[in-house]
């Protein structure tokens, strides 16, 4: 009998001290997650006011305090966008009233100061979730997790002539649109805030993205109004560097905010509610905005604009006056970022590119050296040559200019933050070009690599089919990758591990013009910047376009 007690009280107290971070307290009050797996999960915490009636294309407003304890125990529904998409089981639909984010902790208390990982989305800017990535991988390393959710499209980056007016009487400066950026911002200073009680150390927090998440990365990091609020970015497929102009140049680039301006007042005449004052815009159903297909469309989505506030005016002078966070970075791309978009298409003819070609470079000199370097004469060609100009200007110049530019005032003694920078090409991982041309080397589609970052089964947003396990031959692969990922969110350097069994292939800091990309294809070596004649032709022609 004695030790039958003995055993219950040992379970007791076992069980006490898994759950005593199921219960804590932020300063809005105390707060019930719910115990999954080992861990405690907090889910839809309010890191802010709805953003609906009053609040709509305003700055988002801090939460206000509750009573009693909240009940942090279910997700809170995705960004208000176009369509529900794929649907996590158990999770709710959309709604205006959504900034909301989770925590993931394996703290058993709040005094163990783990590092923390805040997760930003992708979509374009316009669809996805925060809780659409599953961190458990991360949390089970040690790592407390987070993941927020942001406005996306016509709520989170409309910007018209009303906006700006409005913004200029109430806060003295004439800028609309990123409100999606202001909520991230929000976000990062609540987790800064009260991540300590979660058993995070808010001096150790690392902001990580993907594709629309890792340009929001890109913006965060330099963005004035982020400055201390992390230690570190991970930007997978992002980058902000295209010149800065009226118009939409590329997928990746960022319009002013005359340009934002104009783009959304003429989405808002297409509806026809131009005309409508902004206090009856904001009583709108939201589905008011959602049938101008334009606006939703990859190359004319809403995206953010430099407003002069939350981001000052081109980033890649900014960089070179060492206007930015001076953080360490992980940066990089995967060799098919193209083909995911280029398929979308339904196919891609020679005539196509041809009129893109004269569309895109009306200048017959540039038009003649990007027909050289990228042929379209068939139709294979035109697929490739449109999916290899998309990965470029998009993803692959961009986070390439980042590279050269922060490490270059690193290695000048003008800058701290260290560059690592990654290239995936495993070709298991593709989707979308295996069926047109099995023989092609590039062959890791746009959000691949995040079945290797996350783990395979987690990451629900890479394309194609969800196997629950690795491929064996792609086992070792995924390891390596969530180690260097760890270690970097750990310590800052994807190479400190203080486990001697398992030691990593050197990962030296980026320098130009060397054997310092770490080159991802069953395993991982050091190698130069891939498909550099290319980078060289797009840094070139950006140069040139910014002294027009």
């Amino acid at each position: 009998m004695k030790r039958i007690v003995v055993l219950a009280l040992s379970a007791l107290l076992s069980i006490q001290g898994q759950a005593q971070l199921l219960r804590t307290t932020v300063a809005q009050g105390e707060l019930e997650g719910v115990e999954e797996q080992g861990l405690v999960h907090f889910k839809g915490i309010p890191f802010a006011q709805p953003p609906v009636g009053d609040l709509r294309w305003k700055a988002p407003l801090p939460a206000l305090p509750w009573q009693g304890v909240y009940k942090a125990t279910e997700f809170k529904a995705k960004p208000y966008q176009r369509s529900q998409g794929r649907m996590r089981q158990g999770t709710p639909g959309m709604s205006e009233d959504c900034l909301y984010l989770n925590v993931l902790t394996p703290a058993k208390d709040k005094e163990e100061k783990l590092p923390v990982l805040v997760w930003i989305h992708g979509g374009g800017f316009s669809t996805g979730a925060s809780w659409e990535q599953n961190g458990i991988n991360f949390a089970k390393n040690g790592i407390v997790y987070c993941a927020i959710a942001y406005r996306t499209n016509v709520f989170g980056f409309l910007s018209t002539p009303a906006l700006s007016e409005e913004s200029r009487k109430e806060n003295g400066r004439a800028a609309s649109g990123n409100y999606g950026l202001m909520d991230q911002l929000l976000a990062l200073r609540w987790i800064k805030d009260n991540i300590a009680a979660f058993g995070g150390d808010p001096d150790k927090i690392t902001i990580m993205g993907e594709s629309a998440g890792a340009i929001s990365v890109a913006m965060l990091c330099q963005s004035p109004l982020a400055k201390g609020l992390f230690r570190g970015a991970i930007s997978e497929s992002g980058g902000n560097m295209v010149p800065v102009s009226h118009y939409r140049i590329d997928n990746n680039s960022v319009r002013d905010v005359k340009g934002s301006e104009a783009y959304g007042q003429a989405m808002l005449d297409r509806l026809g509610l131009g005309k409508k004052k902004l206090k009856d815009l904001r009583k709108l159903d939201p589905e008011s905005f959602m049938s101008d297909s334009a606006a939703f469309s990859a190359g004319g989505a809403l995206w953010p604009c430099y407003d002069d506030h939350v981001l000052s005016t081109d980033a890649y002078v900014q960089y070179e006056k060492g206007n930015y966070n001076d953080v360490n970075v992980m940066i990089g791309t995967n060799s098919d970022e193209g083909s995911m978009f280029t398929a979308f298409l339904g196919g891609y003819t020679p005539d196509q590119y041809e009129r893109e070609m004269i569309t895109s470079f009306p200048d017959p000199v540039w038009q003649k050296k990007f027909r050289q370097m990228y042929p379209g004469a068939d139709e294979q060609e035109a697929f490739d040559a449109h999916s290899d100009i998309f990965r470029d200007a998009a993803f692959a110049w961009p986070t390439y200019a980042w590279a050269n530019l922060q490490s270059g005032r690193t290695e000048a003694g003008k800058g701290q933050g260290k560059v690592y920078m990654f290239f995936f090409d495993q070709a298991k991982s593709n989707f979308f070009r295996r069926d047109r041309n099995a023989g092609r080397k590039f062959l890791t589609t746009h959000a691949a690599e995040m079945r290797y970052t996350f783990g395979f089964g987690e990451s629900r947003m890479a394309p194609g089919p969800e196997p629950r396990t690795a491929d064996p031959r792609e086992e070792g692969l995924t390891r390596m990758v969530l180690r260097y990922w760890v270690n970097f969110i750990k310590n800052g350097d994807p190479n400190i591990c203080t486990d001697a069994a398992n030691q990593l292939p050197a990962w030296v800091p980026y320098s130009k013009g060397t054997e310092s990309v770490m080159y991802f294809r069953d395993g991982g070596h050091l190698a130069p910047v891939q498909n550099q004649a290319q980078m060289d032709l797009w840094e070139s022609y950006f140069n040139a376009m910014r002294k027009q």
